[in-house]
């Protein structure tokens, strides 16, 4: 890691007031949501079409948070949705760039409650990492996301708008009628793979994808999108049906036991049913390779022989594993594999025909690297001691 010390922004530090009236957001509608909305203020219904796809166009692809600047409607239209409707996003509390250029956010929502957001810069991608809840249940015993009690789902607006909160930052949104978003994109990847379990928000996370895919906007494809589960199995079919966007599944160990004591949720959906589930996956979404995430933890689920299981366990699913070197944390119980275990595991995985990247940790001196989220609304976490005494 750099020596270089990482620049943090301290925005606002306290909430803002409650408003004395309540206002509808529009962001996170979808179009069908948007329309009846429109409806709802006395916008002709023969208009409703073509208003929507104005208003679509205003808020996703330019980025506008004004009514006042929707020129192509009519200064009437204009004032009637400044008088029912906002255009609002979370609102950023502190901004920390790493030596690497990784960006976190942590920004608050409705009720004063706070999630963290990551920006990853790449040579050839910059890579969203979005949360789907506040907090989390799954108590993953490796994860500092983990320790943090569930708070609440997020809104589908609270999701797309951490989504336009970032193209803010990175001065992204079209400058004029001629330019275009789709040229050298800053942010051309999203991953659900911040705070929370996706798949326990499923309504949320769908309909703000959908507003990330549709081309009139910010007109993502559905395999620059990766949602990570930690194997709600029920949920899955549905990914596939009704999202379509690439899957990745916290997998992290190769029997029910070790992976029970990591992944809690395994008692529920055990890794049978989850491979079971994963199989028909590609098939349903026409999707690519499932990534297989699987941090190394040392002395834990790093030995030849779990690479050995995890190959066969995974045999006939398009799949790649990305191999994750723990993220450490304040009073983490485990600590990171060996290098020379990691390459180990990595080649019994390549050598079965199987793409085994290490993934390189990012934005570890500002605490943004994969596992290390943890918003400061809440301090509650197991102790030490305590999930030691789980695992043992």
């Amino acid at each position: 890691m750099s020596g270089d010390i990482a620049i943090v922004e301290d925005f606002h530090t306290v909430p803002r007031s409650p408003k004395l009236e309540l206002k509808l957001n529009l962001i996170g509608q979808t179009r069908a949501e948007l329309a009846i909305s429109l409806v709802g203020v006395g916008i002709p219904e023969r208009q409703i079409k073509m208003r929507t796809t104005q208003i679509w166009s205003w808020i996703y692809y330019r980025g506008l948070r004004s009514f006042d600047g929707m020129t192509n409607l009519s200064k009437s239209i204009r004032d009637t949705l400044s008088e029912n409707f906002v255009l609002e996003v979370p609102e950023l509390v502190t901004k920390q760039i790493s030596s690497d250029g990784t960006r976190k956010y942590l920004v608050r929502i409705t009720g004063g409650h706070e999630v963290e957001i990551v920006y990853i810069p790449e040579k050839d991608r910059g890579t969203l990492c979005i949360s789907s809840q506040v907090g989390c249940t799954l108590s993953c015993s490796f994860c500092h996301t983990g320790t943090q009690k569930l708070v609440r789902n997020l809104t589908s607006g609270e999701i797309i708008g951490q989504v336009m909160l970032a193209k803010d930052d990175l001065n992204e949104w079209p400058k004029n009628e001629t330019d275009s978003q789709n040229s050298q994109r800053l942010l051309s990847n999203i991953v659900l793979m911040g705070m929370g379990e996706p798949l326990y928000n499923f309504e949320s996370v769908r309909d703000a994808m959908k507003i990330a895919m549709d081309p009139e906007g910010i007109s993502l494809s559905r395999r620059r999108i990766t949602l990570s589960t930690s194997g709600v199995v029920p949920m899955i079919a549905r990914t596939a049906e009704e999202i379509g966007c690439l899957l990745a599944v916290s997998f992290h160990g190769t029997t029910d036991e070790i992976r029970g004591k990591l992944v809690p949720i395994n008692k529920k959906w055990n890794i049978s049913e989850l491979i079971g589930a994963l199989k028909a996956y590609p098939r349903l979404s026409n999707s690519e390779r499932i990534t297989f995430e699987y941090v190394m933890l040392r002395g834990v689920n790093d030995s030849d022989e779990d690479a050995h299981r995890l190959v066969k366990l995974i045999k006939g699913i398009p799949a790649k594993i990305n191999l994750i070197p723990f993220n450490e944390w304040p009073n983490a119980p485990y600590k990171r594999s060996e290098p020379s275990r990691i390459k180990s595991f990595s080649e019994i995985v390549y050598k079965a025909g199987y793409a085994s990247p290490i993934r390189k940790p990012r934005g570890e001196d500002i605490m943004a690297a994969c596992g290390q989220l943890k918003s400061e609304s809440k301090k509650e976490r197991k102790s030490k001691s305590l999930i030691q005494e789980e695992i043992s």
